[in-house]
């Protein structure tokens, strides 16, 4: 049998022309850290309504491109699983979510006093999207890293 090191592998691969996949990067999407008002955390974590458009959730997540990092914020709903509105940008800006949560209103038409959980990052914590929620009728709730 032949004795692997990590000098050998890099040995054979080199002969080979063959060099090991880079570590994906993590982009951060959440910034706590910031003085903006926090909304109390009114789901304490009961993720499961009685009914549809009750509550909903949305975060942002990042999809790695070959030229950049591009971002996806979602709007669902916590009683049927059901991806209520998106958006995807280049940017971290706040716009990102208020697109999602417009689109979601826009195609459900959620009664006034609906849930919107969220953590608390400085898109959710901006005067741009309470403005908007309380504009939407929307009760803001969040809650720090699970």
């Amino acid at each position: 049998m032949i004795g692997t090191s990590k000098e050998r592998i890099a040995k054979l691969m080199k002969q080979l022309g063959i060099k090991a996949a880079a570590t994906r990067q993590h982009q951060v999407t959440t910034d706590s850290n910031h003085r903006l008002p926090i909304a109390p955390n009114l789901l304490n974590r009961h993720f499961s309504p009685p009914g549809a458009n009750q509550a909903w959730a949305s975060d942002i997540s990042t999809i790695s491109t070959q030229t950049g990092f591009l971002y996806l914020a979602t709007v669902i709903d916590l009683y049927s699983r059901m991806i209520v509105g998106w958006s995807l940008s280049g940017s971290l800006k706040t716009p990102l979510i208020i697109d999602a949560l417009t689109m979601a209103r826009t195609r459900r038409q959620p009664p006034t006093g609906l849930v919107i959980h969220s953590d608390r990052g400085s898109q959710y914590a901006s005067a741009l999207y309470q403005k908007t929620l309380k504009n939407y009728g929307m009760v803001c709730s969040m809650s720090s890293t699970g």
